[in-house]
């Protein structure tokens, strides 16, 4: 059996019954339960629909997500997560590079290669050189001024950790941030760069090893290997290029708000709701938050 899970932004909350009876019964799928009223509602199917993404494609049009995965093993035993533009809504290189005055620069690398346009190492390297000599007192600025969480965040952290779930936060960016992130939403490890610090300022060099998509991957291998859960106990979430190798070998690769030739790679595609979708897809109902 496979669950198809309809959803709507939490902001909008405009997810009608009418959508959801329609696609219930085209699909010939059973009885529709509503997981949050007018924001995910799910139902069963016996296959997966020829016209799957044909439908998906129709929905997005009307501001609403489809995920449709087999019914077994949904709720997951690991969360994995990049940081940048998925737990927080920011690229941190990009707030340090505008305080710096490299705004606009910076932020074009960064698209190009979140995109898949550049190879993540070279790309680290470039934006770092442009931050030579910025003063290290600039990233707790950074943190207090201009990080936000993602919406959901907490939600998707408390209610899987209630439920015994083990939280990891691997990221491109940085530990002068990860660290931050980690301890305030509850993660139980962070992983990411380390920022080249001397004399109080960037030196504008990337301290090896560099963490990208091979090290994500093998974040994943090694703390399911550890927790001795197989990597279809894990939901991974991402929004990057460096994130598909860690989404395309967890049980549930989630590209929440990716870019579309990162999405394109995924069969579960977020791009109106926010991270609570996560715990919507697992099964969970607004009542079962944390």
């Amino acid at each position: 059996m496979y669950i198809a899970t309809l959803l709507a932004s939490p902001l909008k909350a405009d997810l009608d019954a009418t959508t959801v009876e329609s696609l219930r019964n085209a699909w010939g799928g059973g009885e529709a339960t509503w997981l949050n009223p007018n924001v995910a509602a799910e139902f069963a199917i016996e296959q997966i629909p020829s016209n799957r993404w044909d439908v998906w494609e129709g929905l997005q049009g009307l501001g609403f997500d489809l995920v449709v995965q087999p019914e077994s093993g949904r709720k997951k035993k690991m969360l994995l997560a990049d940081m940048d533009s998925t737990m927080i809504q920011q690229e941190c290189i990009d707030e340090l590079a505008d305080v710096a005055g490299v705004g606009a620069q910076v932020a074009a690398i960064t698209a190009r290669a979140m995109n898949g346009e550049l190879d993540f190492e070279g790309a680290l390297t470039e934006r770092l050189g442009l931050l030579t000599g910025l003063s290290d007192s600039v990233i707790a600025k950074v943190i207090a001024d201009r990080i936000t969480f993602m919406p959901g965040g907490h939600d998707l952290l408390r209610t899987m950790k209630a439920n015994g779930a083990y939280c990891a936060l691997v990221s491109g960016g940085f530990t002068a941030f990860t660290g931050y992130v980690a301890e305030t939403l509850g993660f139980d490890e962070n992983r990411a760069n380390v920022l080249g610090i001397e004399g109080g300022k960037l030196t504008g060099i990337p301290v090896r090893p560099i963490l990208g998509r091979e090290a994500k991957v093998q974040a994943l291998e090694e703390i399911s290997a550890r927790l001795g859960i197989g990597h279809g106990d894990v939901m991974a979430v991402g929004d990057g290029a460096n994130d598909l190798g860690m989404l395309g070998l967890a049980g549930a690769g989630v590209a929440l708000h990716a870019k579309p030739s990162v999405a394109a790679q995924c069969d579960i595609r977020i791009n109106n709701g926010d991270l609570s979708a996560l715990l919507y897809i697992q099964g969970y109902s607004v009542e079962d938050f944390a």
